[in-house]
């Protein structure tokens, strides 16, 4: 079944990933309210001016891509114990979601989009 909402995306995963999806949706929607949340490619995907950030269940946990290959790099030191890899996040089921990360990532991607943005509407 091909979700359509991310509550489906949600919904249709193993128990053991439910929690940290929808820790993470939560996480994101709180940090950014006026997000569209919509499934792109099959996964929750969020979109503020641009491309913010998505999530995904994966095999061993969840993964958060940060649509930025810089970001994890940027905050290498913040997350140690983590794999990573170009603009996604890797989170083991049996790892605590590193939610401060997390949302100092979607904040700088915010302020990411509203520069270009602005950048857009000047040209315009």
């Amino acid at each position: 079944m091909k979700p359509k909402t991310v509550d489906e995306y949600i919904d249709l995963q193993d128990e053991d990933k439910k929690e940290q999806l929808q820790q993470i949706r939560e996480l994101i929607l709180s940090t950014v309210p006026k997000a569209e949340e919509q499934v792109s490619y099959m996964v929750p995907y969020y979109k503020y001016y641009f491309g913010l950030v998505g999530f995904g269940a994966q095999k061993k946990g969840c993964s958060f891509y940060t649509m930025n290959s810089k970001m994890p790099e940027a905050f290498k030191s913040e997350l140690t114990g983590y794999k990573f890899s170009a603009s996604t996040i890797h989170i083991n089921s049996d790892q605590k979601l590193p939610k401060t990360v997390l949302k100092k990532i979607i904040k700088a991607r915010m302020k990411e989009n509203e520069y270009k943005a602005a950048l857009k509407k000047k040209k315009s």
